[in-house]
């Protein structure tokens, strides 16, 4: 699962190196706009969002960087570098337009839904993050997404009472729309498979079955037959299996009389 397009230990290196990338530039980042916030003494909230004021449509952009203390962003900053560490290793094809996607996305919906106060943080996108790695076992259905999935939510599951509302001091709002923004992203880069993935599709034994049978709630002929003539044709059907099961033969034996 953790191979890297072949079995090469030279390529899994090479592409766990460019996976980090992203996440420490992202976490330097959030730490140097603190270390400038301290330094400079100005108010966060300034650069949150505040819901439904013109002046606060900067903070879709900019509140994720901001962090109200030091417990705020040191919270933040472990699963901020893991779990974009995860998505990008594992779904490169699709972890840095999910991580925008979420992160603008959660940004716009604060902005429109959320209580009239300054929302700061990177917390909603951590919630996305999170949302996006367990709903990505649910819609792929390949065995290292049902695998991350697990992982995640054994790791993470305890954050979910973040989405409950009325927490004083908590942008609640923004972990549950961080975590339907990360559904959203999962489901729309559902189709997009890993290399590895796609892989393990093509090598189970029912492959070809699951791409070629097309599948109906109804039999498609369902208004066109009565149902004796249904009972008749399953009949006929037990009976071919019956014979294909005794090499050919009839019920009865061939050398019987009657």
């Amino acid at each position: 699962m953790l191979d890297s397009e072949t079995d090469s230990l030279q390529l899994t290196r090479q592409h766990l190196l460019e996976s980090l990338k992203f996440p420490f530039i992202a976490v330097v980042l959030i730490w140097l706009v603190h270390l400038w916030q301290v330094t400079d003494g100005f108010d966060p909230g300034v650069y949150g969002i505040m819901s439904r004021r013109a002046w606060g449509l900067r903070g879709i952009v900019t509140a994720p960087l901001v962090h109200g203390s030091w417990k705020h962003l040191i919270s933040n900053t472990l699963p901020l570098f893991v779990l974009t560490f995860i998505s990008i290793y594992f779904y490169r094809k699709v972890a840095m337009r999910a991580f925008w996607l979420i992160y603008f996305l959660t940004g716009a919906a604060v902005w429109v839904f959320a209580r009239p106060v300054s929302h700061i943080g990177a917390s909603g996108v951590i919630y996305g993050l999170v949302s996006f790695m367990f709903w990505n076992g649910v819609f792929r259905r390949s065995l290292r997404s049902i695998v991350l999935a697990g992982i995640v939510m054994l790791l993470y599951s305890g954050m979910f009472l973040g989405i409950l509302p009325d927490q004083e001091g908590i942008s609640w709002e923004s972990h549950l729309i961080g975590s339907l923004a990360g559904i959203f992203a999962a489901f729309l880069f559902k189709e997009e498979l890993e290399d590895e993935e796609a892989r393990e599709v093509k090598a189970h034994p029912f492959a070809d079955e699951w791409e070629d049978e097309k599948t109906y709630f109804l039999p498609q002929d369902v208004f066109e037959k009565t149902k004796s003539q249904r009972a008749l044709e399953r009949a006929e059907l037990e009976m071919q299996r019956f014979r294909e099961s005794n090499g050919g033969y009839p019920f009865w034996n061939q050398d019987s009389t009657f």
